[in-house]
């Protein structure tokens, strides 16, 4: 199996997806021969010591020729590259430039990604060939597509991790992507008129499945399908989509994650990851609740309501850190925030892993009110470390927090439910023996990849059996 991806923590990550391809194949890598292949991002190739050049493909319409490279992590999985400078050694990140715009030019990168994908899967590789393609998002989808072009019968698994990413590009872009004429139409890449590299790939692949249940179900009506919900109904009547929930590694265990300030101590470890983070965004020391965002600061994320909470978790004597990056526009309203409010509030507009989990060992609460949320890892770190989520009921946020026992969840996006359950959170906080039995049930919880990569290894086969009859 080929677990193509734009992104991998290994290497690169910009955000859930980066962590669900450097776990899953792992996890996966018990049960099948499971590989992986990324594009050879300037930042990925200076982490991937001994990199062997094993192939050279060639380019199609205005998709340029290839090489890939070989790579094996420390603990044996086997990474793929490809490796095309014009296209990927630049600066900024995966998707977008220092200042956070598009490469004008995504079409072709991701395009080059794909095809390189669907080539390795017809010609193999040095006695390799993979016996399906597990595709992920928009920036690999394209390689169902090719497959189908060619008339190649290699199964492909199709994962959604968000359907508000589609990948749309305008239909003159047909003939440089190597896209056949006929294939624009709604059975192939057309999207109102425009191409669409997921659409392409939820008509062409064998299976799509979705990174919960409740957001499988969701996405099949026209609130959350983005216009493709005919489809994906569709798709779902047919057996041919279905939600298996992402998971965590082993390291989102307290008792032996090394990478915090404080190693796991059963008594004081919380108060003194609080007292921590308090002085790293230099609040002042508190024992009031300490509340946190750790996130893309974008709306679908629900940031304008955590922005309007945060009076009230201010007034009420609580404190509220924040990292992360997203709108220009957001940003600078946290940004105001914190600045009126230094003793209370505390922001970082941008991203570090280590400091991220101090966040989650640190808070009494994590705030998560998405209004969609696909299925979210933020409440799996954060309940593993003792915190917990306040957020709404939606996607994998339903299926992760139990109400009122390991976190708190309210019905509707709205900013007076919002603050509803904060004042619930604040409730709870007063009481020493449920905030501690929270805590405790919280941590009890499991994330672990077991169930989920079995339900996907049994997916293999059965794309496989299926191409095969």
């Amino acid at each position: 199996m080929l677990f193509v991806t734009p992104e991998m923590s290994d290497f690169v990550q910009v955000g859930g997806l980066g962590a669900v391809a450097a776990s899953l194949p792992r996890a996966l890598g018990r049960l099948c021969d499971m590989r992986v292949l990324m594009p050879g991002y300037r930042q990925a190739l200076a982490r991937a010591s001994g990199l062997e050049i094993v192939a050279h493909l060639p380019g199609a319409g205005e998709i340029p020729p290839c090489s890939i490279g070989r790579v094996a992590s420390p603990d044996g999985l086997v990474i793929y590259v490809a490796l095309c400078e014009e296209l990927y050694d630049r600066d900024g990140g995966p998707y977008s430039d220092d200042k956070g715009v598009d490469f004008p030019d995504n079409d072709i990168r991701f395009a080059r990604l794909s095809l390189a994908a669907a080539q390795l899967a017809m010609r193999g590789q040095a006695g390799w060939a993979p016996a399906s393609l597990h595709l992920n998002d928009w920036q690999t989808a394209l390689a169902a597509g090719y497959l189908a072009w060619s008339g190649a019968r290699i199964p492909t698994l199709l994962t959604v991790h968000n359907l508000a990413h589609q990948g749309i590009f305008d239909a003159s872009r047909l003939a440089p992507l190597a896209i056949p004429a006929s294939a624009f139409n709604v059975h192939g890449v057309e999207y109102f008129g425009k191409l669409s590299f997921l659409k392409a790939g939820m008509n062409y692949a064998s299976h799509l499945t979705t990174v919960s249940r409740t957001y499988a179900g969701e996405i099949t009506h026209s609130e959350f399908g983005c216009g493709l919900e005919g489809l994906l109904f569709e798709r779902a009547m047919q057996g041919r989509l279905s939600g298996i929930l992402n998971g965590i590694d082993d390291s989102w265990d307290p008792r032996r994650d090394p990478r915090c300030p404080y190693l796991f101590d059963a008594s004081r470890w919380k108060g003194r990851y609080a007292d921590y983070v308090r002085g790293w965004f230099g609040l002042s020391l508190s024992r009031a609740p300490l509340f946190s965002v750790v996130s893309r600061l974008v709306h679908q994320k629900g940031v304008d309501l955590t922005i309007e909470a945060a009076r009230i978790i201010i007034d009420l004597g609580g404190q509220l850190v924040v990292m992360g990056r997203g709108e220009p526009a957001v940003e600078e309203k946290f940004a105001r925030l914190a600045a009126e409010n230094q003793d209370a509030v505390g922001v970082r507009l941008g991203f570090e892993a280590d400091l991220a989990r101090a966040i989650f060992a640190a808070s009494d609460f994590v705030l998560m009110p998405s209004r969609f949320e696909p299925c979210g890892l933020s409440q799996m770190y954060a309940q593993r470390f003792g915190a917990l989520p306040i957020a709404h009921r939606t996607g994998g946020l339903a299926e992760t927090i139990e109400d009122g026992k390991t976190g708190f969840l309210f019905d509707a996006p709205l900013a007076q439910e919002f603050a509803r359950t904060i004042r619930l959170a604040f409730e709870a906080y007063g009481s020493n023996k449920r905030i501690g039995d929270m805590r405790r049930a919280a941590m009890a919880l499991k994330f672990d990849w077991s169930a989920s990569a079995q339900l996907y290894a049994n997916l293999y086969r059965q794309i496989s059996k299926d191409r095969q009859a």
